[in-house]
């Protein structure tokens, strides 16, 4: 059986751990937050100025509210933005004098990180799509080429249209021009030609693109 004294030193080490644990368990929190504040201020656009970079005699300082606190020192601008626990950034070094704000940099870069990969995601990438064309081609398949080459400009895509010669077409160059020429004139309310009929080879090519917005 434990003494009075041996289960008291007992409970002692077991609170002990405890404290441990949990002190452990913050500084690591506190550890991952500050590498990753620091992973984020440490991607600052190129010539961004912050804290102790900055400085100049003189300041405009704007507060994290969008209050115009004046002009002030770097130094005391800095000492305003530590007792806040945000940053002093450079937001117009052309100004004269150069205008700071008061700020949390590195949420400031997580939200515009944030904004510019939603931008990428809802821009349309241009993309090249073909049609092709036979020298000989009759009316439907002409017409069926027609409405993939509308479908893709409506896209937003431009369109390749390309005729290939085989054998003795390869005299005939004029007839693939024509064709050539009516498939653009049928796209014309909706396209512009921005590469004309070429033959390169035995192929011959041309490049629509979409009408600009006007």
């Amino acid at each position: 059986m434990l003494s009075p004294v041996g289960f008291r030193l007992h409970g002692s080490i077991r609170f002990s751990r405890s404290v441990l644990v949990r002190t452990g368990v913050f500084l690591s929190a506190l550890f991952i937050f500050v590498l990753w504040r620091c992973s984020i201020i440490g991607k600052k656009e190129i010539n961004t100025q912050i804290n102790e970079e900055i400085r100049d005699k003189e300041l405009r300082v704007i507060g994290s509210d969008g209050q115009q606190l004046g002009i002030m020192s770097s130094k005391d601008a800095l000492n305003l933005a530590e007792q806040k626990n945000l940053d002093l950034v450079k937001i117009a070094p052309q100004a004269n004098p150069p205008v700071c704000k008061i700020m949390d940099y590195g949420k400031y870069r997580f939200e515009q990180a944030k904004r510019e990969k939603e931008a990428r995601k809802n821009q349309h990438t241009v993309d090249i799509k073909e049609v092709r064309l036979s020298l000989n081609i009759d009316t439907h398949d002409f017409n069926t080429k027609l409405n993939n080459a509308l479908k893709f400009i409506r896209h937003g895509d431009k369109v390749k249209v390309s005729i290939r010669f085989r054998g003795r077409e390869m005299g005939h160059p004029e007839i693939g021009l024509d064709t050539m020429k009516r498939f653009a004139e049928a796209c014309n309310e909706e396209a512009v030609v921005e590469k004309p009929a070429k033959l390169e080879g035995r192929n011959m090519l041309m490049f629509l693109a979409p009408k600009p917005n006007k």
